[in-house]
C-alpha cells in the first residue's frame, strides 16, 4: 500500500501543477474551431486572378520606362492593372516598390500603397467604406502571426462596424490573411491561453518552450499515475462499487468515480495530445535558429537586351513576367495561364529548357549548404499537400528532394524558401496533424472533424476540474 500511497500523492501534486494549463489549453483549444471554420469572417474574393498580358495593351516596354527614368539597377519588375491602367512595378535596389505609368512612364506617387488599397476593395468587394488607417508591415505580431509567412504587407483597416483589416501583399498581389472584430478577439485569446505569448514576451520564445514542454511532462506523468493507480486499485473500486449497489448506498464519492471512469475513457487522447504537443516544442528547440537570409538578386539595366514586349509566347498566356539570374545569365521569368513558368535570355531571347527546375536547384544549392550525395530531383507542386499544408501559403512551388530525405519547397517566383521538411519535421508535422488536429477524421468533413476535436478537449477538460473538485472536498 505505501507504493499506492505514492502514487497518488503525486498523481494530486501533479494533477494540481497541471490544472490551470490543462484549462488554459482546453479553452483555447476548443475556441480554434469555431475561429478557423464556424466563426470565420466571410470576404467575396480570396484569390487574385491576374489578367492576361494582352488585355493590358501596354504601348512601352520596361526597358524604356527604366531608361526614361535612369534606372540603371533594379531587383525584379512585373506589369499589372488597377485603377483602370497598367502599370509597370519596379522593385527597386531599396527593395522598395515603385510604379510607373506603362503609358506615359510617370512614377505613381505611393503607388504601393495605392496598389494595396485597391487590392483590399477588390477582396472585399467594397468600393464604398472609409479607409481608416494603411500601414506597411515588416514583422509579425498577435493579430498577423508567423503562420501566414508573407512579409511584407500592408495592413488596410476598414471603418465599417465589423472592424475588417485585409493583410496585402503588393509583390505578388495576393492576401495574407484578414479579420474581423471577432476573429481579432478569439485570435488574441488563443495566443494568450495556447500558445502563451504573454510568456513569450517576458522571458523570450526559448523559455517559454521550455517551460511549456515541462508543463506537458508534468500532465503526461500524471496521467501515468492516475493510469497507474486506476490499475492498482481497480478491484477494491469494483468491490465497492457492488457493495454499493448490494446496499442500495448512496455513493459519496461520486466525484472520484466520474474523475476516475472519464478519465480512463479519455486517457488514449490525452495521451495523443500529450505526445504531439511534446514532440512539437521538442522539434521547435531543435530549430530554434536564427532565421536564414532570404534570396536576393540585382540586375543591370544593361543585361536586358530583349523586350519584354517581344517574348516568343502568345501575349495572351502571360500572367506575370518577372526577371531572375542563374550563374551570370539573366532570364525574362514568365508565368502562364496554365501554371507554367518558362525562362527566355534576356539576351537573345533563346529558351532555358527545363528552366523553372533548374532555377529551383540554384536557389536550393543557396539555402542548403550541406554537400550533396546521389540523386537529386525536382518537381513542381501546384496543390497542398500532407506534407505541404495550406499553411505555408504560397504555390506553385518547385519541391527539391536530396537523398538524405529532406526536402525543399521554393517559390521561384520570388525566391523564398517556402518550407524546409527533414525527417524530424516530417515525424512532427504528421503526429500533430493526426494527433493534435484530428486530420484522420477528415474523411467525415471539417464540421465533423471539428465537433470530435471540440468533444475531446472538452472531456479532457471535465477530467480536470472534477478531479480537481475531489481535491477539494477530501480537504
Amino acid at each position: 500500500m505505501k507504493a499506492t500511497a505514492t502514487f497518488y500523492k503525486w498523481h494530486r501534486v501533479l494533477g494540481l501543477i497541471a490544472l490551470v494549463p490543462v484549462i488554459f489549453w482546453t479553452i483555447s483549444g476548443i475556441s480554434h474551431p469555431f475561429m478557423s471554420n464556424w466563426f470565420r469572417p466571410y470576404i467575396p474574393v480570396e484569390v487574385y486572378k491576374e489578367p492576361a498580358q494582352s488585355r493590358l495593351k501596354v504601348p512601352l516596354s520596361v526597358q524604356q520606362v527604366l531608361d526614361i527614368n535612369h534606372i540603371t539597377q533594379l531587383r525584379n519588375f512585373r506589369l499589372l492593372e488597377f485603377n483602370k491602367a497598367a502599370y509597370y512595378q519596379v522593385l527597386g535596389t531599396d527593395s522598395l516598390y515603385n510604379y510607373y505609368n506603362a503609358t506615359d512612364v510617370k512614377l505613381l506617387i505611393n503607388g504601393d500603397r495605392q496598389y494595396a488599397e485597391w487590392l483590399a476593395r477588390y477582396f472585399t468587394r467594397d468600393s464604398l467604406s472609409a479607409i481608416k488607417s494603411i500601414v506597411l508591415k515588416k514583422t509579425f505580431d498577435g493579430r498577423y502571426q508567423p503562420i501566414n509567412h508573407l512579409l511584407p504587407v500592408w495592413k488596410v483597416s476598414f471603418n465599417r462596424a465589423d472592424g475588417m483589416d485585409v493583410y496585402i501583399e503588393t509583390g505578388q498581389s495576393r492576401m495574407g490573411t484578414f479579420n474581423n472584430n471577432t476573429r481579432k478577439w478569439m485570435l488574441w485569446l488563443f495566443e494568450q491561453l495556447h500558445t502563451w505569448d504573454f510568456l513569450a514576451k517576458a522571458v523570450g520564445d526559448r523559455v517559454r518552450n521550455v517551460f511549456l514542454l515541462s508543463l506537458v511532462v508534468v500532465m503526461f506523468c500524471s496521467l501515468v499515475t492516475g493510469l497507474t493507480l486506476y490499475g492498482f486499485l481497480w478491484k477494491k473500486f469494483k468491490t465497492a462499487a457492488n457493495g454499493r449497489r448490494a446496499g442500495n448506498k448512496t455513493d459519496k464519492r461520486f466525484l472520484h468515480r466520474y474523475h476516475r471512469q472519464i478519465g480512463l475513457y479519455v486517457s488514449f487522447i490525452m495521451l495523443t495530445f500529450f505526445i504531439s504537443a511534446g514532440f512539437h516544442l521538442v522539434v521547435k528547440l531543435h530549430n530554434n535558429t536564427p532565421e536564414e537570409q532570404q534570396f536576393a538578386q540585382l540586375f543591370n539595366r544593361a543585361d536586358l537586351q530583349l523586350s519584354n514586349l517581344q517574348l516568343p509566347v502568345p501575349d495572351s498566356t502571360i500572367k506575370k513576367t518577372g526577371l531572375a539570374k542563374i550563374g551570370d545569365r539573366t532570364y525574362y521569368q514568365v508565368s502562364t495561364s496554365r501554371k507554367r513558368i518558362l525562362y527566355f535570355d534576356a539576351a537573345d531571347g533563346s529558351e532555358l529548357k527545363d528552366g523553372d527546375q533548374a532555377f529551383a536547384l540554384y536557389l536550393s544549392n543557396y539555402y542548403r549548404s550541406a554537400p550533396v550525395k546521389g540523386k537529386t530531383t525536382v518537381k513542381q507542386i501546384r496543390q497542398f499537400t500532407t506534407e505541404y499544408g495550406f499553411i505555408n501559403k504560397r504555390l506553385p512551388v518547385q519541391q527539391v528532394s536530396y537523398p538524405d530525405g529532406e526536402n525543399l519547397y521554393i517559390e521561384t517566383t520570388t525566391g523564398k524558401l517556402a518550407a524546409r521538411v527533414n525527417g524530424l519535421d516530417r515525424a512532427e508535422g504528421f503526429s500533430f496533424i493526426f494527433l493534435h488536429k484530428f486530420f484522420y477524421m477528415s474523411w467525415a468533413g471539417k464540421d465533423i472533424r471539428d465537433i470530435v476535436s471540440i468533444t475531446a478537449a472538452l472531456a479532457v477538460l471535465v477530467v480536470s476540474v472534477l478531479g480537481f473538485a475531489s481535491f477539494l472536498k477530501n480537504k
